[in-house]
Formats: C-alpha cells, sequence, structure tokens
C-alpha cells in the first residue's frame, strides 16, 4: 500500500479508473459512479458529447466527425485531459460543488501492481485537475482484498486474482502487503478477440462491436465447462458480402480458441505460488483463491482454476465493485491495523 490507513481517513473521495469502468466512491455517501470509461467527441468542435453508457452505446454507430474515445487502457491513463472532462461530467455539478467546498480536497486512486512512474503520476494529474490538492495512491490487489472481506491485515496468507478489462493480476497478502505478485496482460478483453478471430476465421462471420459480449452469447449455459450447450447461434456480418447472417457455432471449437489467454493467466498463477514462502503456500491449500473483477464473471472461469490449481476457488459478491469497495472502506476508517508493538529489553 503506497498511502498509509491514516492518510487515506482524510480523503474525500476515492476513484477506481479502469479500462472498462470508472466508479468513484465519496465519503459519508458511497457508490455514486458506476460508469463505462467511454466519451464520445465531436472531432470538429472538440466538444464532449456524451460519456459513461450514452457514448458506450454510440462505439462504432456513430458519423465520421464523432469520435468514441477511451482515455484509460490497461489501468493506465493514456489520455489525461479526456479523463477530467469525463469525471467532471460523471460526478455531475452538484457532486462538484459539494466536493470543492472541502478547504483541502483529498482523493485516493487505485493503481495496477508495479506501475510505472509515469502511470503514477498520470492518475495523480487527472485527479488534480478536477481541483484536488492531496491524491494518495492505493495498489488495486490490496483495495479489492479489502472491498471482499479478505483479512488483509492478519498474518495469514489471502491469494487474490483481479479480473480486469485489460490485464490480470495476480497476489499473496499478509500482513497488509504484497509478499509476492504477477501482472499478465491478458484480461476479459483478450478472451473476447479470441472468440472474435476465431468466428471470422472458422466462420467468415465478423460480429459488431456491440455484440453484448460476444463471450457470453458463445459460452451461454455452463460456459466452459463440457456440460454447456453442444454449439450456440451467433448472429453477426458475413466476411464476403456483407449481409447479416447466422451461424450455428460450435462451442467446444470456442473452449479451445481461448485456451491460449486462460493458460497465460494459470501460467501467472503458477509463478506466484513457485515464489511464495512454503508457510503461506500452506495456508492458501485451505482459503484458496478469491477472483474479483468484472472478468472474473466469465462463465466457468472458477472451475477451470479448480481443476488446475487443486485449490479452492472463489468469486466475490460483487467482483466488479470490490476495489472501489475497498477503497471506501478505508476511507471510511472501517480497517483496522494489526497492532505490533515493540518489545521491552
Amino acid at each position: 500500500m503506497t498511502a498509509s490507513l491514516e492518510q487515506l481517513r482524510r480523503c474525500h473521495f476515492a476513484v477506481d479508473l479502469g479500462a472498462a469502468r470508472t466508479r468513484v466512491y465519496v465519503k459519508g455517501t458511497g457508490l455514486v459512479v458506476d460508469q463505462p470509461s467511454a466519451a464520445a467527441v465531436n472531432t470538429r468542435t472538440g466538444a464532449l458529447i456524451a460519456v459513461g453508457e450514452l457514448a458506450e452505446k454510440m462505439t462504432g454507430r456513430t458519423p465520421h466527425y464523432i469520435r468514441v474515445v477511451r482515455p484509460v487502457s490497461g489501468g493506465t491513463v493514456v489520455d489525461i485531459e479526456m479523463a477530467q472532462r469525463m469525471l467532471r461530467h460523471l460526478l455531475g455539478d452538484k457532486m462538484r460543488r459539494a466536493l470543492r467546498r472541502k478547504p483541502i480536497l483529498r482523493a485516493a486512486a487505485c493503481t495496477p501492481h508495479d506501475a510505472d512512474p509515469l502511470a503514477q503520476r498520470a492518475a495523480i494529474e487527472t485527479l488534480v485537475g478536477l481541483g484536488v490538492r492531496k491524491v494518495e495512491l492505493v495498489d488495486t490487489l490490496i483495495a479489492a482484498a479489502i472491498g471482499c472481506g479478505l483479512p488483509v491485515e492478519q498474518p495469514e496468507a489471502t491469494m487474490i486474482m483481479v479480473c480486469g478489462a485489460a490485464a490480470t493480476q495476480v497476489a499473496v497478502l499478509s500482513l497488509g502487503s504484497i509478499v509476492t505478485a504477477e501482472r499478465l496482460p491478458v484480461g476479459g478483453e483478450a478472451v473476447d478477440q479470441a472468440i472474435v478471430q476465431h468466428l471470422r476465421h472458422e466462420h467468415e462471420l465478423i460480429l459488431p462491436s456491440q455484440s453484448v459480449r460476444p463471450l457470453q452469447l458463445a459460452l451461454s449455459g455452463n460456459g466452459l465447462t463440457a456440460q454447456g450447450p453442444a454449439s450456440t447461434e451467433i448472429h453477426g456480418r458475413d466476411v464476403a458480402t456483407g449481409l447479416a447472417r447466422s451461424v450455428q457455432v460450435d462451442t467446444a471449437a470456442v473452449r479451445d480458441a481461448i485456451q491460449a489467454p486462460l493458460t497465460a493467466i494459470l501460467d501467472g498463477i503458477g509463478k506466484v505460488l513457485r515464489a511464495c514462502p512454503p508457510d503461506l503456500v500452506a495456508d492458501l491449500a485451505d482459503r484458496g483463491i478469491m477472483m474479483v473483477g468484472g472478468s472474473a464473471l466469465l462463465p466457468g472461469l472458477d472451475q477451470m482454476l479448480r481443476q488446475a490449481t487443486g485449490m479452492p476457488v472463489h468469486i466475490a459478491e460483487r467482483p466488479d465493485v470490490c476495489a472501489v469497495q475497498g477503497l471506501g472502506a478505508m476511507l471510511e476508517g472501517r480497517i483496522t491495523p494489526l497492532a505490533l508493538d515493540p518489545l521491552g529489553t
């Protein structure tokens, strides 16, 4: 954790800027923003047309002079000015006026594990542009672990896997700190892309960008497991003719197509466990892995991890908002650090 709990208690709001969604928690109020990280811009005038869900719906459906942009990629702000404009509109005038009444406005923000100084600076600059005077940074892994109720501050091992849209982060935590962790450039988008490429190569079908997540369409039922439906119908556009067409897709073939990105996640888990002290690994044999993040709801992923690791695998109650809820718990002072009193000599 970059910031101390005492510093975080003085913060007034917290922001989780993700590649897929942006979430804002205001102290004393709760979660006030949970919207897609997207903004629609008029390229002729530079005016902001829409943000959040409306901008997301406009993706792939706009005239040439309207562009839908995503200012966050892989958990890192890549367009600071656009991220600031998006946050201003998502918060709304009333909430921004209430926050500006604070004498010294303080905020907390999630950053991916091992984020480089430029990525940390981008997150700070984004919030400073909103009038924040002091920004505290918190590792996403620790925030998510607190948000899903893991005993992070105790001298026992907890393993968490944050499944994001652009990356997957795996860590073993103990005594409020990260013992060992890995950040893998594979997330829900990579799995979706594997399915899109499979349908294009095998069935000459192009899926629209607004296709209600191709993953959920192709892996309905029990998803990645063999007990799921043998085939499912997919609607898209024919590569050659450009006309609308429907095909029956073999879900077993889809499972094979997404094995490559999922294998990378399994390799990352193995690497974390190999670098972990034996005593902590023994704890994990009983407690298992906690999955959080929007992509944790990938159908059948938890069962695949159980079979591959032989460990219990759990999905958080609300996996998509665990990180921002963890930040909120720290802001509200609901986390009590373990007191380590020095022994007298």
